[in-house]
C-alpha cells in the first residue's frame, strides 16, 4: 500500500531571483579569498615589490585610462528625443532597417520615410530617426546633430567609400556614437566564407572606429523585413547606450525641423509668387538653451534672423512616472509629421486629421463622436454667420424661442460697451459714439477661436451620456450665438473670489490718469498674458467646465437679465446704493496701478492665474485642455512688487493672527532668522575664550551644559551596558566591545581622513553637485516665466518663425533632406579672416592649389571660399605656397564667418553628384580670428652691372626711380655665382641704378638679384551653398565658383607656352684661354720634367718624300679582282670547316661526358659493392670475436 502511495515533490531550488542572488552571495563568502588568506598567508605574502609595483602601476594606468574629463550634465529632466542617423550607401537596407525598428518599438507599420520620425522607445527615451541619402551636403549636415550613428554595410559587397567618407565626416565634427550594422548576409551560402567575411569587415570596422566597436549581423530578410529577434536585440542596446555630450553641440542650440508651415499670406503669394517667405519650423531643442530674437543658420539656405520662438506642448511625450517594466499600447507613440503621422498631416493648402484604427478598440459606430469634428467639416455646406444667424433656442419645452438679435441685444451690455448715435454739428453727420459699461472683452475671437470650441465640445461629447444629448446642443448653440464660450472671471477677480464682482470704469477716479490705467488694465486682463505657447497666444479662451455647471451659469444669466430689467424701472436714484462698496472697488483699482517691476524689465509678463486657464494651442489650429495645471502651487507666479488688500480678512479668528504673528518681534519665526538661534550658534562659535592677561578661561552656558550631557549620555551608555554584560555570556560582551571600537574607528576616520576619494571622484562630485543646482534653480518656477529668464531649454519642442526666408526653400521643399536650425553666438554672425591648419587627407587623388575654391564645411554652415596656403619659416614669417604639401600640415588663411578657436572643419572640392574617387579633399582646426598673419610672396628683382672698380659695382636694371632704391638701401643682394653684397646708394643717372659692394670682383656676365617678400592680401569671397533651394531631385547638383583647371578644360582652353620656358638647344661659343705664362725665375727653380718645353710645330712633309699614287692597268685591275674572289671564297671554306669542326668537337665532348658518367656510376656502384663485404666481414669477425669471449667465461 505504502508503494502505491504518491510520492511527494521534492522542493525546487531556485536559480534566479533575488532569494537564488542571497544565497549564491552567502556561499560565495564562505569560500572568498579572504577565508583563504587566513589560512594560508604565506601564500599571498609579496613574493617580489618590483613585480607588485609593476602590476599595481598597470592597474592604475588601466583605470586613468579610462577616465574622461568630467563635465557638467546639463541634460534636463525630459531630454531630447536621441538623434538616430542611419548612414549607408544606396540599396543597402537603411529605410527597411528604419521600418523594422519602428515596428518593434510602437508596434506600428510606416510605409515611406520622410523626414525625422520621433518615437517613444521607453520610460525615460525618446528616438528621432532620420535616413541619410547618398548626398554629401545631407551626410555632412546629419553628421552634426547626431547621437547615434547606425552605418550600414552590405557584406555580400563590402565596404563602399560612403562610409568612410562619413565616418571622416564624424571624426571632424565631433565623433558620435557609432554601430556597425552587416546586411545581405543571406547570399553567402558558405558558412565558413560568411565567418571569415565577418571577421574581415570586423577588423577593418574596428581600425576605422575604435577597438572593440558594436558590430551588428541582420542575417536574412523574412517576408521583406529583418528578423525579429536581431532588430529586438538591436534596439535593446540602442535603448540603453549612454552618450558623451559633444562640445559644438553642447555650446550651441539647435532644432533638427520635424515640421514647416509657410505663414506667407496668400495674397501676397498670389500678387508675387517670387517674394520671400515666413515659415514657422517646428522641432526638438537641443543643445543649450536657446534665446527668442536670436541669429540662427540652416545650412543649405543662409543665415537668419529669428521673429519669435513659442514653446508648444510635446507630440510626443514620455509616459508618466510609474513602476512598470513596460510601455502600454496608448504609450507607445509615433510622430512624423512629414511622413504623415502623429495626428495632423499637413499639406500645402490643407490640413487633415489622421485617426489610426491601431489606437481605436470600439466599432466605427461608437466612435462616432470622436470624429464629429471631421465629419461636421466635411458636411459643412453654409458659413458660421449663416448658422448662427439662423439658430434658434428655446430653454424649455413649448417657451418661445430665443432669437440671435434678442440675446445680442441683451448680452451688449456684457460686452463691454454700447453703441450711442449723436450728431455731430461741426461734420453734419450722424456718428456712432462707443459707451464704455464694463470691462473690455478680447477682439481677437473669430472664426478659428469657434472652431477651437466646437473641437472642444466634440472632444467633450465622447464621454457624455445619450440623456444629455439636448442639453449639450443648447449649450452650443447659446455658446455660437454669444460669439465664443462661456468665459471664467477675470484676474483680479479670480483673486479676491468675489462672484458679484463686476469690473467697471472707476466710478470715483481721482484723475483722468486713474481712468486710462483702468482701461489698460482691463485689456490686459482681456489679453490674458503672453503665454509662449504659440502665435496666437493672445486667445483667452478658458477651459470648458462640466454641461451641468453651464447649465446653471446660463439660468443665472436669465434671472440676472429679469432682476436688471426690473431694477431699471424702480427709478433713477440706483446711483445712491452701495456707495461705500463702489469706493473700495475703486480703491482696490488704485492700488493695482502701482508699477510693475516684472513688466518694465522683461516686457510682457505671465500672469500665474492666466497660464492656469489659459488653453494650450497644439499645432497652431487646436488647443489642448491641460486640467491638471490648476491644480499646482501658483505662489511663485505672484508679482511681489504689488500689494493688492484683501478686504475679506477676518482678523477675529485665530488662523488669520498666526497669518501675521511671525511677522512681529514676538512671533516665531524661521530657525535660521530667529534671534534667540542666532545667539545660541553665536554661543557655539564664539562662546568659549581665553583672557589673554589673567589667563582665565571662560566658557559658555550652552557650552557646560554640552559637556554635561554627553558625560551624562556616556554615564548611561556604560551603565547600560554593564547591565547587559552581567545577563550576557562572555561571546555578547566580546562583540559589544568590537562594536564600540569599530564605531569610534569610524567617526575618527570621518574626521581626520579623507578616505580613498582621488582627485577624479572630487571633480566627479563638484560637478555633480553643479549639475544639481543648475536643475534645483529654476525647478518650481513656471515654464512661461522661466523661458524668459533662461531661454527655452533643451528639450522642449518649440516653434521658430523665420522671415524673409526665399521662396525656394518652400516652393521646392523636400522632406527627405533635414532642415537644421542651428544657433549661432553673439559674434558667429560676422564674417572676417579666419586663420586655419589644414592637411590634405591622404587619400584624395590630387594636391591642392592655392586660389582654387574650396568647399568648407565649418560649424554650422556649408560655403565657399578661395584659401591661401602658407607655412611659418624657423624665423615666423608666414611664406605663400603654391599646392600643399604631400604628408604634412600647412597654414591657411580664408575670408568666412567667425568661429570658435578649436573647431574642426573639412573641405571638399565639389558638392555636385557622386564620384568614385573619395570626396573629402583636407580637414584641419580653426586656430585665430584676426588679421595679424600676414601671408607673404618671395620676389626677386634682377639687375645687372655695368661698371665695376674692383668690389664696387654700379647696377641698373632692378629698381625704375631713386625712391625705390632710397626703400632698399642696406639690403642684401647675391650673384647668381654667389658673390654676396650690399645696396649702397643711389645713382643719378641712369635712373634707378645704384651703387654696391660685393665680397669679390664682378664679371659683366655676372646677374645680380635682391630676394624680398611680397604680402598678399586674402581674396574675400564668401558663398554659402544653398543646395536646399534648389528644384526637387536636383539638390545634389549645386556648384559655385569652377577652378582655374575646370574653367579652361569646359571652354577648350588650352596655355600658350612661355617662351622662357621651352627647351632649347644649349650653344655655347668655344672659350679662347691665354697661354699659360710661367715666369723665368720659377722655371728655373722647377725640376726638369715639369719645366715647359720649347716644342717646334712639326713641318710638312716635303714632296719628293712623299709617297705617290699608284694607278693600275686593266690587265692588273683584272688580276686583283681575280686574287680578291679566290681570298673571299678561301676564307669562305676555312670557316665553313672551322665550323664543322667546332660542331664535332662539340659533340665528341658531349659523348665524353656521357662516358665520364657511366665510368663514374660503375665506380660508384663497385665501391658500394666493395664496402658491403667489407662490411659482412667485419660484423662476422666482431661476432666470431664476441662468441669466443662469451666461451672463455
Amino acid at each position: 500500500m505504502e508503494k502505491m502511495e504518491k510520492k511527494q515533490r521534492k522542493h525546487q531550488q531556485k536559480h534566479s531571483g533575488p532569494k537564488a542572488q542571497k544565497k549564491k552571495l552567502k556561499n560565495q563568502e564562505v569560500s572568498t579569498e579572504d577565508d583563504a588568506r587566513k589560512r594560508n598567508p604565506k601564500a599571498f605574502a609579496v613574493q617580489s615589490a618590483v613585480r607588485m609595483a609593476r602590476s599595481f602601476h598597470r592597474a592604475q594606468d588601466i583605470k586613468a585610462k579610462k577616465h574622461h574629463i568630467p563635465v557638467v550634465d546639463r541634460t534636463p529632466l525630459e531630454p531630447p528625443p536621441v538623434v538616430i542617423v542611419v548612414v549607408g550607401p544606396p540599396k543597402v537596407g537603411k529605410s527597411t532597417l528604419i521600418r523594422c525598428l519602428i515596428k518593434n518599438f510602437t508596434r506600428q507599420k510606416l510605409r515611406d520615410i520622410c523626414g525625422p520620425v520621433t518615437i517613444v522607445s521607453g520610460k525615460k527615451r525618446r528616438l528621432t530617426f532620420m535616413e541619410c541619402n547618398n548626398d554629401i551636403n545631407t551626410m555632412i549636415d546629419l553628421a552634426k546633430v547626431a547621437d547615434l550613428v547606425l552605418m550600414l554595410i552590405d557584406a555580400s559587397f563590402g565596404f563602399e567609400m560612403e562610409t568612410f567618407e562619413f565616418l571622416n565626416i564624424c571624426q571632424v565634427h565631433g565623433f558620435p556614437r557609432i554601430m556597425g550594422v552587416l546586411t545581405h548576409l543571406d547570399s553567402f551560402k558558405n558558412n565558413k566564407a560568411l565567418r571569415k567575411t565577418k571577421k574581415k569587415l570586423k577588423h577593418r570596422f574596428w581600425t576605422e572606429v575604435y577597438q572593440g566597436a558594436k558590430l551588428f549581423y541582420l542575417s536574412g530578410m523574412v517576408y521583406g523585413e529583418y528578423q525579429s529577434q536581431e532588430v529586438k536585440n538591436l534596439g535593446r542596446f540602442i535603448s540603453v547606450m549612454k552618450f558623451r555630450p559633444l562640445v559644438w553641440q553642447t555650446s550651441h542650440p539647435y532644432v533638427l525641423a520635424d515640421r514647416m508651415e509657410d505663414l506667407t499670406d496668400p495674397e501676397k503669394v498670389r500678387t508675387d509668387p517670387k517674394c520671400d517667405r515666413t515659415v514657422s519650423l517646428y522641432g526638438y531643442l537641443r543643445g543649450t538653451h536657446l534665446k527668442n530674437k536670436g541669429q540662427v543658420h540652416v545650412p543649405g539656405v543662409g543665415d537668419f534672423q529669428v521673429n519669435d520662438v513659442n514653446f508648444l506642448p510635446d507630440p510626443c511625450p514620455l509616459p508618466d512616472a510609474q513602476k512598470k517594466r513596460a510601455l502600454n499600447e496608448k504609450e507607445r507613440l509615433l510622430y512624423a509629421p512629414m511622413a504623415g503621422v502623429g495626428g495632423l498631416v499637413y499639406d500645402k493648402d490643407a490640413v487633415y486629421i489622421d485617426l489610426p484604427a491601431n489606437h481605436v478598440a470600439q466599432q466605427q459606430e461608437e466612435v462616432r463622436p470622436t470624429t464629429e469634428l471631421v465629419q461636421s467639416l466635411i458636411d459643412t455646406h453654409a458659413t458660421l454667420d449663416a448658422k448662427m444667424a439662423a439658430s434658434k433656442v428655446s430653454l424649455f419645452s413649448g417657451s418661445a424661442t430665443l432669437d440671435p438679435a434678442d440675446i445680442r441685444d441683451e448680452t451688449r451690455g456684457l460686452e463691454g460697451r454700447e453703441e450711442k448715435l449723436v450728431w455731430d454739428s461741426n461734420t453734419q453727420k450722424e456718428r456712432r459714439k462707443v459707451v464704455f459699461t464694463g470691462e473690455e472683452e478680447e477682439e481677437e475671437s473669430g472664426t478659428s477661436d469657434d472652431e477651437e470650441d466646437d473641437g472642444e465640445q466634440s472632444d467633450q461629447a465622447e464621454h457624455e451620456e445619450e440623456d444629455d444629448g439636448d442639453l449639450s446642443a443648447f449649450l452650443k448653440e447659446e455658446t455660437a450665438e454669444s460669439g465664443g464660450p462661456p468665459t471664467k472671471k477675470q484676474r483680479v477677480e479670480e483673486r479676491r473670489g468675489e462672484e458679484d464682482w463686476v469690473a467697471e470704469v472707476p466710478a470715483f477716479a481721482d484723475s483722468e490718469d486713474e481712468l486710462e490705467v483702468s482701461e489698460e488694465e482691463e485689456e490686459e486682463a482681456g489679453r490674458g498674458g503672453d503665454s509662449g505657447h504659440s502665435s496666437a497666444e493672445s486667445d483667452d479662451d478658458e477651459d470648458w467646465e462640466d454641461e451641468g455647471s453651464e447649465a446653471e451659469d446660463v439660468m443665472k444669466k436669465q434671472k440676472a437679465r429679469d432682476e436688471s430689467e426690473e431694477e431699471e424701472e424702480e427709478g433713477a436714484l440706483r446711483w445712491k446704493e452701495g456707495l461705500q462698496q463702489k469706493a473700495a472697488e475703486a480703491f482696490l483699482r488704485q492700488q493695482e496701478a502701482a508699477p510693475n517691476l516684472r513688466k518694465l524689465v522683461y516686457g510682457s509678463v505671465v500672469e500665474a492665474d492666466d497660464s492656469e486657464d489659459e488653453e494650450e494651442e497644439l499645432g497652431g489650429l487646436f488647443r489642448v485642455s491641460r486640467p491638471q495645471k490648476s491644480k499646482r502651487s501658483q505662489w511663485n507666479a505672484v508679482d511681489c512688487s504689488r500689494f493688492i488688500p484683501d478686504t475679506s480678512h477676518n482678523w477675529d479668528t485665530e488662523e488669520m493672527l498666526d497669518s501675521i504673528r511671525d511677522c512681529f518681534v514676538t512671533g516665531k519665526w524661521e530657525e535660521d532668522q530667529d534671534a534667540a538661534t542666532l545667539l545660541k550658534d553665536d554661543e557655539d562659535v564664539y562662546g568659549d575664550f581665553e583672557d589673554l592677561e589673567t589667563g582665565e578661561v571662560h566658557r559658555s552656558q550652552t557650552g557646560h551644559q554640552k559637556e554635561e550631557e554627553e558625560e551624562e549620555e556616556d554615564e548611561e551608555k556604560d551603565e547600560d551596558e554593564e547591565a547587559e554584560v552581567k545577563v550576557d555570556d562572555e561571546e555578547l560582551q566580546k562583540k559589544k566591545r568590537l562594536e564600540k571600537k569599530r564605531r569610534l574607528k569610524e567617526r575618527f576616520d570621518a574626521e581626520y581622513d579623507d578616505g580613498d576619494a582621488t582627485y577624479f571622484d572630487d571633480l566627479k562630485e563638484e560637478m555633480q553637485k553643479q549639475a544639481e543646482l543648475n536643475r534645483a534653480e529654476f525647478e518650481d518656477m513656471d515654464d512661461e516665466i522661466r523661458v524668459q529668464y533662461e531661454g527655452f531649454r533643451p528639450g522642449m519642442y518649440v516653434r521658430v518663425e523665420i522671415s524673409s526666408l526665399p521662396c525656394e526653400f518652400v516652393t521646392n521643399f523636400d522632406p527627405h533632406y533635414p532642415v537644421i536650425l542651428g544657433g549661432l553666438g553673439s559674434s558667429e554672425g560676422n564674417v572676417g579672416y579666419v586663420q586655419m591648419r589644414l592637411k590634405k587627407h591622404r587619400w584624395f587623388n590630387r594636391i591642392l592649389k592655392t586660389r582654387d575654391p574650396l568647399i568648407l564645411s565649418l560649424g554650422w554652415r556649408r560655403f565657399q571660399t578661395i584659401p591661401l596656403y602658407h607655412i611659418e619659416d624657423h624665423n615666423g614669417r608666414h611664406r605663400l605656397l603654391k599646392y600643399t604639401p604631400q604628408h604634412m600640415h600647412c597654414g591657411a588663411s580664408i575670408w568666412g564667418p567667425i568661429t570658435p578657436q578649436g573647431t574642426g572643419f573639412l573641405a571638399v572640392q565639389s558638392v555636385t553628384g557622386t564620384k568614385a574617387s573619395f570626396r573629402i579633399a583636407a580637414t584641419g582646426v580653426v586656430l585665430d580670428l584676426d588679421k595679424s598673419v600676414t601671408v607673404v610672396k618671395k620676389l626677386k628683382l634682377i639687375g645687372y652691372p655695368y661698371k665695376i672698380f674692383k668690389n664696387t659695382s654700379f647696377i641698373k636694371g632692378m629698381f625704375g626711380t631713386v625712391l625705390e632704391v632710397a626703400k632698399f638701401e642696406g639690403a642684401s643682394v647675391r650673384t647668381v655665382s654667389g658673390i654676396r653684397g650690399q645696396i649702397k646708394k643711389a645713382l643719378s643717372t641712369p635712373p634707378g641704378a645704384y651703387r654696391a659692394t660685393f665680397e669679390d670682383r664682378l664679371l659683366m656676365s655676372d646677374i645680380v638679384f635682391l630676394r624680398s617678400w611680397y604680402p598678399v592680401s586674402v581674396p574675400q569671397l564668401y558663398n554659402p551653398v544653398t543646395s536646399l533651394l534648389l528644384p526637387v531631385g536636383q539638390k545634389d547638383g549645386w556648384s559655385g565658383m569652377r577652378t582655374l583647371g575646370q574653367l579652361k578644360q569646359d571652354l577648350n582652353i588650352r596655355n600658350k607656352p612661355d617662351t622662357d620656358s621651352l627647351y632649347k638647344p644649349v650653344v655655347r661659343a668655344p672659350r679662347h684661354f691665354n697661354r699659360l705664362h710661367i715666369p723665368k725665375e720659377l722655371q728655373k727653380a722647377l725640376p726638369f720634367k715639369s719645366k715647359p718645353k720649347q716644342q717646334q710645330p712639326k713641318r710638312k712633309t716635303p714632296r719628293d718624300l712623299q709617297r705617290p699614287s699608284v694607278i693600275r692597268e686593266p690587265h692588273e685591275r683584272k688580276v686583283a679582282a681575280l686574287l680578291h674572289a679566290l681570298s673571299t671564297v678561301h676564307s669562305y671554306k676555312k670557316k665553313k670547316a672551322y665550323t664543322a669542326q667546332h660542331a664535332r668537337h662539340k659533340e665528341f665532348l658531349q659523348q665524353k661526358e656521357k662516358q665520364e658518367e657511366a665510368k663514374l656510376k660503375r665506380q660508384k656502384e663497385a665501391k658500394k659493392k666493395l664496402y658491403r663485404v667489407m662490411g659482412q666481414t667485419d660484423q662476422k669477425k666482431q661476432r666470431s670475436s664476441l662468441k669466443g669471449a662469451s666461451n672463455n667465461d
